[in-house]
């Protein structure tokens, strides 16, 4: 005889109640340790850096320290990655507030629980070194002004949302105003704005730094005598752009993958002066490389590849373009207002030359025709009859204004070596013919095995 209701329930049923309650019992002992450590108080550290004499460094035993702080004399402050500064404090203060030349911050986490304009650091002094930092902040990541010849590296900054809150306005990665001669090295930032915002900020070096889930990537306002090389951007609206700027460099980076927003571009170039654009990547973008309102620019060696729109110009003249290569793309080339810019020796990969000296460069001429750029500019519609019979039609049959066109007069007959490997050039081809065979076997595979069963 049972001894109470309990033991009168079917066995499934008696090791479904005892999951339940093991998973209550789990999710009561978790909660009751996160609130034992939540209630743990933050360590003071602005006593700490009060007390220390000027030049000295701190090496910060693993915890969570109070902030908001200010430097204000020259220290060294090491957190070996397991020291965080938590400032949950409101009115938009800024968690680290730098005002002494020659700090250095190392390898510290920092949670900036404030939105709006407030950053996790803020630099307001030369020669700061901010290395090893992994940021996560409502607002603003980096904010330097008024501060020369700083040095930012192996930094992750990311955006989050602070439990509880609604999400507030996203501030940039690391944004420069006024302050030049910076370095800013192998970083990461995600799902901010801008991921590097410069604004007047002169002879400043953004390398090696990885950028995705932003507006834009690189965000460069009057920045003379810059440099922006080999840096990686990915699923931002556009990757550098670039604008304002004379003497600046654009040099081995690779912009992929912007495509999701009608302004997406790998490269965007706007009023630049003097500049060279040269061996970058620009993959799988709306747009790969756009210039508006440019001059005078060396563009070569690039690697255009499927992109919706190889490249495009609007009002740029007198600009160099050689040397750079156009494979798989929708619209290789569009063009309107542009000219006297010199493109000579670029390879496209839709265009048929014709080589009859073996030179390696085409006898006939490669003309950017802007018809349907103009058409759809005028009528968006027109853009569901791209590649149509009769659009390719009219397009041909379009001549007007022929002369002002921009030309290749000499295209290269063949993607020059080491510029794009055989399966990118291909589209993927190699891969798509793997999985082909395999399924052609499979396929086999089953039909033998089914015609056997009906023997």
């Amino acid at each position: 005889m049972p001894t109470n209701k309990y033991d009168c329930l079917p066995r499934i049923v008696k090791v479904m109640i005892t999951i339940l309650i093991c998973l209550l019992l789990d999710s009561l002992y978790c909660r009751s340790t996160v609130s034992a450590k939540l209630s743990v108080e933050a360590i003071p550290l602005q006593p700490m850096i009060d007390s220390a004499s000027n030049g000295e460094s701190i090496t910060l035993a693993p915890g969570t320290y109070l902030g908001p702080i200010h430097i204000d004399k020259k220290l060294t402050i090491n957190g070996n990655g397991e020291a965080t500064i938590l400032n949950t404090l409101a009115n938009e203060q800024v968690a680290v507030l730098i005002r002494a030349a020659g700090v250095q911050l190392e390898n510290l986490n920092i949670q900036q629980n404030n939105g709006g304009e407030a950053a996790a650091v803020r630099v307001e002094a030369d020669r700061v070194t901010l290395k090893g930092l992994t940021i996560h902040t409502a607002g603003f990541g980096v904010v330097l002004r008024e501060a020369n010849g700083g040095f930012i590296s192996m930094n992750k900054i990311r955006w989050f949302i602070p439990k509880g809150e609604a999400p507030g306005t996203r501030g940039n990665g690391i944004d420069l105003y006024n302050s030049h001669g910076t370095e800013i090295r192998e970083n990461e930032i995600s799902y901010l704005r801008d991921g590097i915002y410069l604004e007047n900020s002169r002879n400043t070096v953004v390398d090696q730094n990885k950028l995705s889930y932003l507006r834009y990537g690189v965000h460069c306002m009057y920045i003379n005598g810059s440099r922006v090389i080999n840096n990686t951007g990915e699923y931002n609206i556009t990757g550098a752009m670039i604008m304002g700027v004379t003497d600046v460099i654009v040099s081995g980076n690779s912009f992929r993958k912007q495509s999701q927003n009608v302004h997406s571009q790998g490269i965007l170039l706007y009023d630049v002066r003097t500049s060279s654009v040269v061996n970058n990547v620009v993959e799988g973008n709306r747009v790969g490389i756009f210039m508006q309102q440019s001059s005078d620019n060396i563009l070569q060696n690039n690697l255009v590849l499927r992109n919706y729109i190889g490249i495009q110009f609007e009002d740029a003249e007198g600009n160099r373009f050689q040397r750079n290569g156009f494979v798989a793309n929708v619209i290789e080339a569009q063009a309107t207002g542009s000219k006297d810019n010199a493109l000579n020796g670029n390879y496209w990969d839709s265009f048929e030359g014709l080589d009859l000296t073996g030179d390696g460069l085409s006898d006939l001429r490669y003309a950017i025709n802007p018809f349907y750029q103009q058409l759809v500019s005028t009528n968006a519609a027109y853009q569901l009859f791209f590649q149509s019979p009769g659009m390719n039609f009219l397009s041909e049959m379009y001549t007007s204004g022929k002369a002002q066109w921009s030309t290749d007069p000499a295209p290269l007959m063949q993607l020059e070596a080491g510029a794009v490997t055989q399966d990118q050039a291909g589209g993927g081809q190699g891969t798509v013919m793997v999985v082909g065979w395999l399924l052609l076997f499979l396929s086999v595979i089953s039909i033998i095995y089914l015609g056997v069963l009906r023997l």
